[in-house]
């Protein structure tokens, strides 16, 4: 992965409206035109988009290295409370369109940050549901399952760091903020990390077309974990051993399977239902 670019030397700063630091007109980054991430280091994380941006900032965990506002974006901030970052620069929409690919839709606020933290196995295994993901890899699927988890109270969401896309730009766009509260704990095995969550009492179950059950026949309590396979080849052969039991998820229409990121919110649903009521 290729280093920062330098930044440019700026000739006539000056600070804007409510307290942002307005940039020079033609101050830019040179970019050449085609920006894929990899031109930022592996230890940034790339933030665009209203509700992924304003919910970072909102969060004293998350360390903003660089805030790209527009004027709009910067009145909006200030309407709704967050105050004044002292990373953050009035730029024009021009400037962070530079930044991102032609597709990325920014709002007009744009940041570098810190990667959150991870929590541990052990801390996780605490929590009384968990999200597992078993090599799923589209960032627009998994961005849009933090954003249920978030929405459903998960504790944490478990995955190898291979296979798994980085909790940056696109997910953290489709995740519309869920990666605040939400964290990834990371493991180096799938199957080890779940024979060890049972261990710590977790209750595994793994989500699959072929279950012996529908997931609302099936006895769930907490702590749980579910276990969500990729799109198309589902959880693979190990993992499946791995879980205490499968269930599917029947359907009445004459669509009957859903997506992995739908699959992952009517779950998630169901999963905390059946917490509250074994709670009572």
């Amino acid at each position: 992965m290729s280093e920062r670019p330098p930044r440019p030397t700026r000739s006539a700063d000056r600070k804007g409206s409510g307290g942002f630091q307005r940039r020079a007109a033609g101050g830019g980054r040179d970019r050449p035109a085609a920006r894929p991430f990899g031109e930022w280091p592996g230890d940034v994380a790339i933030l665009y988009g209203w509700h992924s941006v304003a919910e970072a900032l909102r969060n004293p965990r998350r360390r903003i290295r660089r805030l790209l506002v527009t004027e709009n974006a910067a009145k909006r901030l200030a309407e709704e409370g967050i105050a004044p970052h002292p990373a953050a620069e009035i730029v024009r929409p021009g400037e962070i369109d530079r930044l991102l690919e032609p597709d990325a839709v920014h709002q007009g606020i744009f940041a570098e940050a810190d990667p959150l933290p991870s929590p541990s196995l052990e801390e996780a295994a605490r929590c009384d549901l968990l999200l597992v993901l078993d090599q799923i890899t589209d960032p627009h699927n998994v961005g849009a399952i933090v954003r249920s988890a978030a929405a459903l109270r998960v504790g944490a969401i478990v995955t190898t760091a291979r296979h798994s896309p980085a909790a940056t730009g696109v997910l953290a766009k489709s995740a519309s903020g869920g990666l605040e509260h939400v964290p990834f704990c990371f493991v180096p095995n799938l199957a080890r990390a779940l024979d060890e969550l049972k261990k710590r009492g977790v209750q595994v179950v793994g989500l699959d077309s072929e279950g012996p059950a529908d997931l609302l026949d099936t006895a769930l309590r907490a702590p749980l974990a579910l276990v969500l396979g990729a799109e198309g080849k589902g959880l693979r052969q190990l993992t499946r051993q791995t879980c205490d039991t499968l269930a599917r998820i029947d359907l009445p229409g004459a669509i009957v399977s859903l997506n992995v990121s739908n699959a992952a919110v009517l779950a998630l649903h169901i999963a905390r239902r059946a917490i509250r009521t074994t709670a009572g």
